[in-house]
């Protein structure tokens, strides 16, 4: 399964091994692609089933390398990322900014009268951003001279990918089929009234009321959306915090932000039905052993992933699966010669667009021969794109503390930052985890403005594994909201001056 490997400072290089299938034959018959989508005539090295954020970059990355390369897409050109997450939300995510920031207007001596926001208009703006990086991806296609096949995808043999009536040979298969939404027992999605994610953000018309079930990324994201827009909002979260597994006082500074917003929430509860009844969503969940009933006019179901493994000829050919899931080692490897996979197909512990992307690299590397080294799943950036925004890096506290770390925690709140007072945009703090006896930066905890583009600042010292007394000596423009994250660097170190 995908590791988290050790730092970086301890890892071994990964010489690839030799894959056991052997070069296609000659005569070998070849895919009929039209030129239009970048085709080169096969057999090829490399034939990579889903063009996602993994499965394209490590198509191109693959071109570069020498390979002759053929992707196969059955629905999402670009991936779910592109068409039906990261980017449309994140655009409805920037309107709900706007919506904000209109509110506000007051605050900053303007004064507008009564306007109107149009959520479909929304709707409208984030399909033209889809449409023209879909477009994009698909002139990256031809330029990096790689077959584009659309279709449905299986493998007769490992090195032999049917798409429809056609053979395509192949040295090497990279399975980048992603996920999809999961649904538990009693959550009836219907698509119009009880919506997985990927149809909430393609859906038009604003709820009046909305019920997310599932308080992680996707449902606190599209909370901020709606509630941006005046829905009032309620989510229901399993586990005893939102954004579960992060840093606690982050999730609980999160939370306050959202009473303060009129957002509502309930920790603990298990929904036990989603259904549509009528032009309505009635929920049904308990907490504390009390059932309680929530009547809708949508509700979001947001409660993880299902891996797209079926009907790709897997367990014929013996690819190990857990729970459904790839299992791969650090190269990106199956257990079967030949078969590799990465994105969220794979046994994962971080199911992120950006993760997926490094993984396509990763595994490009290894089929052309490259030494690699595996990646560092601690270092990945994890972005919550909320209001106010959230991202980390690393270790928690309480997981420092558990791989045995003396731990010293540094934080600095955005409210003693000239620059996020002056744009009246101060809520949140930077909170960073250091180990006491050699002062590198175990893991970085921010909530505030900017908080996604902030974690940046952290991430190349994470990597190198970086310690707080570099940071010291880093200069910081003045007057940015980057002050912030070394200042709680500082902190850490018991040398602050500003606070």
């Amino acid at each position: 399964m995908a590791q988290s490997a050790t730092p970086a400072g301890g890892e071994t290089p990964v010489e690839p091994s030799p894959s056991a299938i052997p070069e296609a034959p000659a005569n070998a018959p070849s895919p009929a692609v039209s030129p239009e989508q970048g085709a080169a005539e096969g057999p090829f090295d490399v034939v990579i089933i889903g063009a996602g954020p993994g499965g394209y970059i490590a198509a191109f990355r693959a071109a570069q390398l020498g390979q002759r390369v053929a992707v196969v897409e059955r629905e999402f050109v670009g991936g779910v990322c592109l068409n039906v997450g990261c980017i449309p939300s994140k655009s409805l995510l920037h309107n709900a900014s706007v919506m904000r920031t209109l509110r506000d207007a007051q605050t900053y001596g303007i004064e507008l009268g009564e306007f109107k926001a149009d959520y479909d208009k929304a709707v409208d703006r984030s399909q033209e951003v889809v449409k023209r990086f879909v477009n994009g991806v698909r002139f990256l296609f031809r330029k990096n001279k790689v077959a584009l096949i659309e279709g449905q995808a299986s493998l007769v043999a490992p090195d032999t990918v049917a798409v429809g009536d056609r053979q395509i040979k192949t040295r090497h298969v990279v399975i980048a089929t992603g996920a999809r939404p999961n649904a538990f027992p009693g959550m009836e999605i219907d698509g119009e009234v009880v919506q997985n994610s990927w149809q909430t953000v393609v859906a038009r018309g604003r709820p009046e009321r909305l019920v997310i079930v599932g308080g992680g990324v996707i449902g606190c994201e599209m909370g901020t959306v709606f509630r941006s827009y005046g829905s009032q909002v309620t989510i229901l979260e399993a586990l005893p915090h939102l954004l579960p597994g992060g840093d606690e006082k982050i999730s609980t500074l999160l939370e306050r932000s959202f009473k303060r917003q009129g957002f509502e929430f309930f920790t603990g509860v298990r929904v036990e039905s989603a259904r549509r009844e009528g032009d309505k969503a009635k929920v049904v969940y308990s907490k504390d052993g009390q059932q309680q009933t929530i009547e809708a006019d949508r509700c979001l179901i947001a409660v993880g992933i299902k891996p797209n493994t079926e009907n790709l000829g897997l367990e014929a050919l013996g690819v190990q699966l857990e729970r459904g899931f790839i299992k791969v080692d650090p190269r990106m490897a199956t257990n079967v010669p030949g078969i590799w996979a990465i994105g969220d197909v794979i046994a994962h512990p971080l199911p992120l667009a950006h993760v997926a992307s490094a993984e396509g690299v990763q595994v490009a590397n290894a089929i052309a021969g490259q030494q690699i080294r595996p990646l560092n799943y601690d270092n990945m950036p994890r972005p919550v794109f909320s209001n106010p925004q959230v991202a980390s890096i690393g270790l928690t506290e309480q997981q420092a503390r558990e791989r045995g770390y003396a731990v010293k925690v540094g934080e600095f709140p955005f409210s003693a930052l000239g620059k996020a007072v002056a744009e009246n945009d101060f809520e949140g703090i930077v909170r960073m985890i250091v180990d006491a006896k050699y002062g590198e930066i175990l893991g970085c905890h921010i909530i505030g403005p900017e908080a996604t583009e902030l974690l940046a600042q952290v991430t190349p010292f994470k990597v190198l594994e970086g310690t707080t007394h570099e940071f010291e000596e880093t200069v910081v423009s003045h007057p940015t909201l980057n002050e912030a994250v070394k200042h709680a660097a500082l902190v850490a170190e018991g040398t602050a001056l500003e606070i």
